[in-house]
């Protein structure tokens, strides 16, 4: 019997994943789909134009899920996206339509198609523990504590992410395994049998680094500072989970001594043209980060997008021979 099938469409940032959707799924009325974003910060609220979300427009006329569905104080991980991702491709594939999951969150997307970790669940008290240390010593201590027991994490996770960090020094402390050592869950957690067709966008590195810069100072253009005046002013700041993304932690500079006092005091930089620079040069770091991280998902048919018309040529024959494909 067929299992349900979903279409899975990645890429570095400012790969043209937006511009496949729109070609394909929008223009088009070949493949009758639902959108399934696989973008880590799509999911918080008043974070458009930084994430480069979907308009309201482009929302009506495809559906969308898991976007605008936590705040930007709010944790979200790579369980709770496997699970609502499961929940939205189950639900689209009931409807008669090929769930499209479309981003560029490579933990997520690797959980997704190969099933969460078996590593064991959060300890309250480990966790508030860690929390503690975190506020009293500085990441960098505890990220130079990860390196001497799980050095492979500690090549994964990025210092500012807090959530991974503290997550990969629990496992340890729980269990004296570090947590890459753990196998993954084929189910999953869900049971399903999914049949992914896996889509990888790629582009040359000259022109992924333009179209990045190109991306960032549109997103100045379009208001992006007055989006982050608007967070900080709402109350949020680098200390949220949201507002640590890439796009919007570089408009923050952090009062000297603030750390040392409680909670780190911040302002919002008046260097506009000094933070555009930054936001692009880590856009750019970032992508490299993501294409080293997409090589290690197996069965991707990779997209050269240099000639977007043969690309969406290639895309469209994939599709069509995959659809017709019996499991």
């Amino acid at each position: 019997m067929p299992g349900n099938k979903v279409l899975v469409l990645f890429g570095p940032t400012a790969s043209g994943k937006t511009a496949v959707i729109e070609e394909l799924f929008i223009k088009s009325k070949e493949f009758s789909v639902e959108i399934i974003s696989a973008d880590s910060m799509q999911v918080y609220r008043g974070m458009d134009i930084g994430t480069a979300k979907p308009s309201s427009k482009e929302r009506e006329r495809l559906p969308h899920h898991l976007i605008d569905i936590r705040n930007p104080n709010e944790q979200f991980n790579a369980g709770e996206f496997v699970r609502l991702a499961r929940e939205a491709a189950e639900a689209a594939g009931s409807r008669g339509a090929i769930p499209v999951v479309s981003g560029g969150a490579g933990f997520y997307l690797k959980n997704l198609i190969q099933g969460l970790s078996s590593a064991p669940p959060s300890d309250l008290r480990v966790r508030a523990a860690l929390k503690d240390e975190l506020a009293e010593k500085g990441a960098r201590a505890l990220m130079e504590e990860l390196a001497s027991c799980d050095s492979v994490s500690a090549l994964r996770i990025h210092p500012n992410d807090e959530y991974r960090l503290l997550r990969a020094l629990e496992v340890f402390r729980l269990t004296g395994r570090p947590l890459s050592s753990y196998a993954q869950n084929d189910s999953g957690g869900s049971g399903t049998n999914f049949d992914f067709l896996l889509l990888g966008l790629r582009r040359g590195r000259e022109n992924l680094y333009r179209r990045i810069n190109e991306r960032c100072a549109s997103m100045f253009r379009a208001g992006l500072p007055g989006e982050v005046s608007r967070l900080f002013e709402a109350g949020f700041t680098p200390s949220d989970p949201g507002l640590r993304a890439i796009g919007y932690r570089e408009f923050f500079v952090e009062e000297e001594g603030g750390a040392q006092k409680g909670p780190a005091k911040y302002r919002l930089s008046e260097d506009l043209e000094g933070v555009r620079a930054l936001v692009a040069q880590n856009s750019r770091r970032y992508a490299k980060r993501q294409n080293t991280f997409f090589a290690s998902i197996p069965a991707v048919n990779w997209i050269d997008m240099e000639n977007e018309e043969k690309a969406l040529a290639e895309i469209r024959r994939k599709l069509f021979s995959w659809q017709s494909r019996q499991l």
